[in-house]
């Protein structure tokens, strides 16, 4: 083959080569736009077919480079919500809640991939309702380290998620650990003040005092007369209550504290609006009080007051030692 044969052999080469090169680029457009058409008819009536097109859009337009640029934008923007969308529908259609966690913990990696402040904020959302699911099922089973510990996951998607806080001091509630749950109500409390959240912080403030006043009165019950004070001096942190201060009353009168045990009877007969047989309690520890501290007369009247239902019989008894009248 002579030097002229050979140059144009190579010509032909060449330009078979840039022929060859913009029919293959042209291809790949092609497939770019015919990916993208497909996820854009799918988005209606089937996401995920939509999310495997415009993945494969944003695929094929990084190997196209420049050329594909704005078809996988339009891809970028519209594949996040199509992640969260899946999560969501699991959420509604009550799929089990490790499955809604699953796709949720999906839609907010790829939300976080392309910057989609939107769909990563809807993803943490339904996230936290799958947690919430979840812990609800293990508290359900009597499953309470699980279910505190889901509702730490809470908390660790969201601080200011409440609502975890909250539950979490019910669980402490429930396992009767009174520390655990002084500290977390506490917490939630503050919360609440923090939001200015005044009808729920006297509700879970009454909650509270119910759990310690409880908790006092079985100590109590139970001959533990210096825990009952502090378990009753817990429950006063969170308000006064007319029946707080009658166990009160009792647990000083027990321990020969005649004084305290005037003092809380009066509070809870002042606070005790109802007729006679409902004062009748408050009257017969003021009546032990008085006797205790030699007020004889005092004595008298107040077991006086007390002869009613439960106390009838005592209240007498009383009386006829103090040789009342």
């Amino acid at each position: 083959m002579n030097f002229k044969v050979m140059r144009s052999f190579v010509v032909i080469v060449i330009v078979s080569a840039f022929m060859c090169s913009n029919l293959s680029a042209q291809v790949v457009r092609n497939d770019v736009i015919k990916a993208y058409n497909e996820g854009v008819n799918a988005m209606k009536t089937d996401i995920q077919t939509a999310i495997k097109a415009f993945e494969n859009t944003i695929n094929l337009a990084d190997q196209l480079g420049q050329e594909g640029t704005d078809l996988k934008d339009k891809a970028i923007k519209v594949l996040p919500g199509l992640y969260a969308n899946v999560a969501n529908t699991a959420l509604k259609d009550k799929k089990p809640a490790t499955e809604v966690i699953r796709l949720a913990k999906t839609a907010g990696a790829v939300a976080e991939k392309y910057g989609n402040t939107t769909a990563k904020d809807n993803s943490k959302k339904i996230l936290i309702q799958g947690y919430n699911s979840l812990a609800s099922g293990f508290f359900s089973q009597s499953d309470f380290k699980n279910a505190l510990m889901t509702f730490d996951s809470v908390l660790t998607i969201n601080p200011a998620y409440n609502a975890a806080i909250f539950n979490k001091a019910l669980i402490y509630m429930k396992l009767d650990s009174a520390d655990s749950f002084e500290k977390t109500i506490d917490f939630y409390i503050g919360k609440l003040k923090g939001d200015n959240d005044t009808v729920k912080v006297v509700s879970v403030s009454k909650q509270a005092l119910e759990y310690f006043r409880l908790a006092g009165s079985k100590a109590n019950q139970a001959g533990k007369l210096d825990d009952a004070i502090v378990l009753l001096d817990k429950a006063a942190k969170y308000g006064d209550d007319k029946d707080l201060f009658y166990y009160y009353a009792d647990v000083y009168n027990k321990q020969k504290n005649f004084d305290n045990g005037a003092v809380y009877a009066q509070k809870g007969l002042d606070l005790e609006t109802g007729e006679a047989v409902a004062k009748a309690k408050f009257y017969y520890q003021l009546g032990l009080a008085q006797m205790g501290k030699g007020q004889t007369a005092e004595a008298c009247e107040s077991f006086k007051n007390s002869m009613y239902g439960d106390f009838v019989v005592a209240s007498k008894a009383n009386r006829t030692n103090l040789k009342c009248e």
